[in-house]
């Protein structure tokens, strides 16, 4: 029992890389160094070093967990205005000291709360202007320049430093795109997790989380995928592929396409150059719609009917023969796709359907009742 209790203390295995770390640690010393340097210029050298501490902390956070609520844009401005308003007011009323620094740091604590903008660096930057010395507290409200300067600049060097060394931030939701402009769900929200029951189990907890809903939908996600990678066995692209794939080149006229796939009651086709390589895939519903409304006219005033090259849809989403069954899934239900090219170094093998997809779901489900 006290093994399991001291086992409490251990440091928690970390999932970051080295190179991620190196990245955070340069972009958090460039910016401490351009801030306070700055700072020092338009306020004082003294000043500046009595906001580093703060300062080094926020870069911590802005850097290494950016993706966390905590480091969120309005978390880090507007805890930097609480905090300096609030030990500006405890300066007013009481006189400088521990107790006035632990009364400060309690007020910046609800008032970040209350305002959504948790920082943690916010208290000890209340507690730095406390128990900063009359070179502080003689500057009263002109406080703000400095603090907020501070919190401005090290913001425009996280968005700078973090979206050029492909980290986006800030960390933004990405809304979810309705293929048929209707109100529905998405399939996987249908039978999965909602944002409303992320919702719901977040107020449950009822404490502190560092962790927006999007990146621990996320997370839920990659996790449901991989235990469901390892439920349905070794099962890839290659063997449930239909290999008898009728294809057409650039040059074959949508005349000719629509009677193929008419012929062999398919939806689409893909278009393969002369090495077969894949170079583009026309839809039943693309060819019809061109048919109609965009065909050209020949000089004796005929319709022109035009090759493929013309209209297929390129670059083309294709998997490769040994991508994963649930790797497919998502592919073929969210993003309206009704077939998956096969691909071995750019050259056609077959054709993951729709069709085939459940015909292979139902074959792992009736191994597993069995």
């Amino acid at each position: 029992m006290f093994s399991t209790w001291l086992s409490a203390f251990l440091p928690a295995a970390t999932n970051t890389r080295p190179t991620e770390w190196l990245r955070a640690a340069y972009g958090a010393a460039l910016a401490v160094f351009a801030c306070t340097w700055a700072c020092g210029q338009l306020f004082g050298a003294d000043l500046a070093a009595h906001l580093l501490g703060p300062l080094g902390a926020s870069a911590v956070l802005l850097f290494a967990v950016s993706s966390g609520a905590l480091a969120q844009p309005w978390s880090i401005v507007g805890s930097y205005a609480v905090a300096t308003v609030v030990a500006v007011t405890t300066l007013l009323v009481c006189p400088p000291g521990i107790a006035a620094a632990a009364l400060a740091v309690a007020g910046t604590l609800v008032l970040m709360c209350l305002l959504r903008c948790l920082h943690p660096p916010g208290a000890a930057l209340t507690i730095c202007l406390v128990l900063g010395g009359p070179s502080l507290t003689d500057l009263s409200w002109q406080l703000l320049y400095p603090t907020l300067f501070n919190a401005l600049g090290l913001l425009a060097c996280a968005l700078l430093y973090n979206n050029l060394t492909g980290v986006r931030y800030p960390k933004l939701p990405v809304p979810a795109a309705s293929l048929h402009a209707t109100e529905d769900r998405s399939p996987q929200e249908r039978v999965g997790i909602t944002t409303a029951d992320l919702d719901e189990a977040l107020n449950e907890l009822g404490g502190f989380v560092d962790i927006q809903r999007e990146d621990l939908k996320q997370i839920i996600r990659a996790t449901e995928k991989n235990a469901l990678r390892r439920s349905m066995g070794d099962i890839r692209a290659e063997q449930i592929m239909s290999r008898d794939v009728q294809t057409a080149t650039p040059q074959t006229t949508v005349k000719q396409a629509l009677d193929l796939l008419k012929h062999h009651h398919l939806k689409t086709l893909p278009v393969l150059d002369e090495r077969r390589q894949l170079v583009g895939i026309v839809s039943l519903i693309d060819l019809l719609g061109h048919r109609r409304h965009k065909r050209p006219r020949t000089l004796l005033g005929r319709r022109r009917d035009v090759p493929l090259e013309d209209v297929m849809s390129q670059p083309v989403t294709a998997v490769q023969r040994s991508t994963h069954v649930v790797e497919m899934i998502p592919l073929l239900s969210e993003q309206g796709l009704h077939c998956l090219p096969v691909l071995d170094k750019g050259e056609l093998l077959g054709i993951v359907t729709q069709t085939d997809l459940i015909a292979a779901l139902h074959r792992d489900l009736l191994t597993h009742l069995g």
